[in-house]
């Protein structure tokens, strides 16, 4: 599987996508960092940087796709994916391998955001519990998105739909805590429950306050698994659908 993961995370280097996706929320990052720098009226700059988080959210899942695209539709699309299935490994350790490389190209990003929070420090006062919480918080939903996206990439062999696709359905993860609260949906207690479930914008703004809930990171892993399982299964169906 790592041999897998290695050569996963390589042909994302040796595409323009990992770069043009960290430059971007880097671009993004920044943009949103001096604007908050701008709105300062003290002259000691206290920061939690849960407000940037919550802003490049939705620039975030804009770009995920353009990532977990390449994971199944694109195989599918260059004819790769029937000798990736043949290979010694499971379906499973094929999906695990796609996701972790997926994941690391992620935490690649948020290491190169973590220029700001030190800058910060060194001029201003960082609230530390806030910004550590508010990291994993945001880790943790990129994982959910991830694994989302590779689902859907699992399910066409067309690249393009599955970029919008995905974004579609991401965009629906951050609006489901709407939903929730629908006085239609609210009066059926089980679909409110599972909507509730899988309310991600209340599950970071936890997060971003410094609090992290194990009910929040049970869910955060659940939808994670979820996702994944889809994924699996929806390879595993097409794999013996070939025989």
């Amino acid at each position: 599987m790592f041999s897998l993961y290695k050569k996963e995370l390589q042909s994302y280097f040796l595409s323009p996508i990992a770069y043009f996706v960290i430059a971007f929320f880097m671009a993004t990052f920044s943009l949103t960092f001096i604007q908050e720098i701008g709105n300062v009226s003290s002259s000691t700059y206290t920061f939690s940087f849960s407000s940037i988080f919550y802003v490049n959210i939705f620039y975030f899942i804009f770009l995920l796709p353009l990532l977990t695209m390449r994971t199944f539709s694109e195989e599918r699309k260059n004819g790769t994916e029937t000798m990736l299935l043949s290979s010694p490994l499971n379906v499973t350790q094929i999906v695990m391998a796609k996701f972790l490389a997926t994941a690391t190209i992620l935490l690649i990003m948020l290491a190169a955001s973590l220029f700001y929070p030190i800058i910060t420090s060194i001029y201003g006062r960082v609230i530390w519990s806030s910004l550590i919480c508010t990291y994993i918080g945001f880790f943790l939903f990129g994982l959910v998105c991830i694994a989302l996206g590779i689902f859907i990439s699992s399910l066409t062999e067309m690249p393009l739909l599955a970029i919008l696709l995905s974004e579609l359905a991401m965009l629906m993860l951050i609006l489901m805590d709407n939903l929730s609260v629908n006085s239609f949906l609210s009066g059926i207690p089980v679909l409110s429950d599972v909507l509730s479930w899988f309310s991600n914008q209340t599950k970071f703004y936890v997060f971003s306050q410094g609090l992290m809930q194990f009910s929040d990171l049970l869910g955060y892993v659940t939808e994670i698994a979820v996702f994944l399982i889809w994924t699996i299964i929806s390879i595993e169906k097409r794999r013996w659908s070939r025989r």
